[in-house]
């Protein structure tokens, strides 16, 4: 299933094909679902009980959208959620029909010596889907169709190959919940996290949860940035707890909470950088009268680029942490009054 989640294109903005796919998933498993306006997928599973926890994981992943098409047929675009560095001669598929094209640059033998010294800027850059003219190009591809990286998905030995893992990882874990546990929660499936936290800022006052967990993916930090600091988070060496991002502060009974369970069942666990990146948690808290909130993620190598890769054993271990965790929240409802 992870293939299938990580193989689907759901550029913010256009998640239906994703949205379609979980509910398959999930939807003879659950006692309530919603599809709402804005495209979240939320679902209930088990009776309505206190505290109310609710689980969320973004279905969009970074790409691109067409801007303009040129007499050539060449296709400009503009970036969501990457940087240019990592997109120049990347195959990409576009629109609904998944149109095929490769991102394209000047020559380099018809680059200047101070150019290429340079990054490529994203308004140097372009699609190119083989056609040979404007109305060529316009007969399959419209102004304002998206378009993400084409990647094969690959495993091998424990670890996972593929594109969009932030955050079809997240949504997978979510899934395995809904199907293995009989967890009395809600569990939300968001759009536009990658264009600013916008998915769940509906679904945090549409649930109104006591708590909630973000469940997301996070760049692992293998490439020490100070000699003497050791760098964390790796990947195979278990799920992310955060204390603090740009966007949240997390709960620190909830942090402490996920720590002791880790402990207590012999799961691998890290701390995330603090300061760094944010979830859907960011905007989730500061629903109405203010959401206990905490953050548990996958670490992951090249994050918002045409491949990432992902341990299966950070997978596995963050569904546990998470269950477990979830049933001694239900448990210790003093807790959260």
């Amino acid at each position: 299933m992870l293939k299938n989640l990580s193989e689907l294109v759901g550029v913010s903005g256009g998640e239906r094909i994703v949205r379609e796919f979980i509910k398959q998933q999930i939807e003879d498993a659950v006692d309530e679902i919603i599809e709402d306006p804005y495209g979240n997928l939320i679902a209930r599973k088990g009776g309505r009980q206190e505290p109310k926890v609710l689980l969320t994981a973004h279905m969009d992943e970074v790409g691109f959208v067409i801007t303009g098409i040129g007499k050539k047929g060449l296709l400009k675009f503009k970036t969501i959620g990457i940087n240019p560095q990592v997109i120049l001669a990347k195959k990409v598929v576009i629109g609904k029909n998944n149109i095929p094209g490769v991102i394209g640059h000047k020559a380099v033998h018809q680059l200047k010596d101070e150019e290429k010294k340079k990054i490529p800027e994203v308004r140097d850059l372009f699609i190119d889907i083989g056609a040979s003219t404007r109305e060529e190009a316009q007969e399959i591809v419209e102004i304002g169709a998206l378009a993400t990286f084409d990647t094969e998905f690959i495993e091998s030995d424990g670890i996972v190959y593929g594109k969009a893992f932030d955050n079809r990882v997240g949504c997978y874990i979510l899934v395995q919940l809904i199907k293995t546990t009989n967890l009395p929660i809600y569990y939300a499936f968001t759009v536009q996290e990658e264009v600013g936290l916008r998915g769940a800022q509906i679904v945090g006052h549409r649930v109104s949860p006591s708590i909630a967990i973000a469940v997301d993916t996070t760049a692992s930090g293998e490439w020490p940035m100070e000699k003497d600091i050791p760098y964390y988070p790796e990947i195979g060496k278990g799920p992310v707890i955060t204390i603090a991002d740009r966007s949240v502060i997390c709960d620190r009974n909830l942090v402490s909470l996920l720590e002791k369970t880790a402990q207590e069942n012999s799961i691998g666990y890290q701390l995330k950088k603090p300061m760094i990146g944010g979830t859907d948690a960011g905007t989730i808290h500061i629903t109405k009268r203010g959401v206990r909130a905490a953050v548990v993620q996958t670490p992951a190598r090249y994050i918002h680029s045409p491949l990432s890769i992902v341990s299966k054993k950070d997978i596995d271990a963050g569904i546990l942490l998470l269950r477990y965790s979830v049933q001694k929240i239900l448990l210790e409802k003093r807790l959260w009054n």
